[in-house]
């Protein structure tokens, strides 16, 4: 497994691990939106808060999305 910390290993070049990292995201916004929609709304942000501070430094453009997807859901958490 290839850390986010260490970088694209040997094995795959950095545009191959940059996109696999976008697409990991991509899936990964799909399910944090259906346990959204699920009713898990608190738990949702928490994933992609998670998520946001996992890709700030290596993708930022997936970050963003995270961040955007924060910023739709959050009103409807119920503190």
């Amino acid at each position: 497994m290839v850390s986010v910390s260490e970088g694209p290993s040997s094995a795959m070049d950095a545009p191959a691990f940059s996109a696999s990292v976008v697409r990991v995201a991509e899936i990964l916004r799909s399910t944090v939106n259906a346990l959204a929609a699920a009713g898990e709304v608190e738990k949702a942000c928490r994933l992609a808060g998670q998520a946001y501070v996992a890709l700030k430094d290596v993708e930022p453009a997936a970050a963003r999305q995270f961040d955007a997807l924060l910023h739709r859901l959050t009103p409807r958490v119920n503190w």
